[in-house]
């Protein structure tokens, strides 16, 4: 993607979640809470499952995997984008650099020609190219893991064997092909509860920061604050 082009997408994606941001719930009774929260506060059990199933697919070991906490994260903030969720896209977009900063590594990164990561901002470039949909700077594990998990996001029956067989060759083990599948499915699911209910989704994504790094410290099932971090915004999962 040349710079032309993918200025004009970035301007492009920040005037759709800017209107996206002006949008009012279309369902009735539901908690006064933005994105995925609305899900998760419906009942106390699918707060549990919810956070439960993040925990599952994006921070708890898998046995097998290579892929670790920010790559997940990022193939959350893939799929999320392919399927327009800015809620969900922002706040893993968030979640990936706070995981970054507090391991201080370039995981899933092709850092050939890059210097220390260990900064959120130094992240940013290369999760907003992920948000366009580019793959640019990423190493071919997480390239051939992100199609497939686009793939299964679009429509999974077009998943194919040589797909998976393009992803072991790259470096990927039979379960960071799981993963895969798994984060994909889990986040189209994500994705429709926020999009369905058009829950409120934040025009700014440095809301979700302070959650992001209570995230990155003890993953999704600690409720938000809960750590003694402070009060951060109520708009992350």
């Amino acid at each position: 993607m040349g710079p032309e082009v993918e200025r004009l997408a970035a301007a492009r994606l920040e005037a759709a979640r800017i209107e996206r941001s002006r949008e009012e719930p279309i369902v009735g009774g539901l908690p006064d809470v933005p994105g995925i929260g609305v899900a998760m506060r419906l009942t106390p059990e699918l707060g549990v499952h919810l956070r439960g199933l993040a925990d599952a697919v994006l921070v708890n070991d898998y046995p097998g995997a290579t892929l670790t906490r920010a790559e997940r994260e990022m193939l959350a903030t893939a799929l999320s984008a392919s399927n327009d969720c800015f809620f969900c896209m922002d706040s893993h977009a968030e979640h990936a650099a706070a995981v970054l900063a507090r391991q201080g590594g370039a995981n899933g990164i092709d850092d050939t020609d890059r210097a220390d990561h260990a900064d959120h901002a130094d992240h940013a470039l290369l999760l907003d190219a992920i948000r366009l949909g580019s793959l640019d700077g990423l190493d071919p594990k997480l390239k051939a893991l992100m199609r497939i998990a686009r793939t299964v996001g679009r429509r999974a029956r077009d998943l194919t064997a040589d797909d998976v067989a393009a992803a072991r060759a790259a470096g990927a083990t039979d379960a960071d092909v799981q993963l895969a599948v798994l984060i994909a499915s889990a986040f189209s699911m994500y994705n429709r509860l926020v999009d369905g209910f058009r829950a409120r989704t934040p025009a700014n994504p440095e809301a979700y920061r302070g959650r992001a790094a209570e995230i990155a410290e003890h993953g999704y099932s600690a409720p938000p604050g809960a750590q003694g971090s402070g009060t951060p915004p109520r708009s992350s999962t």
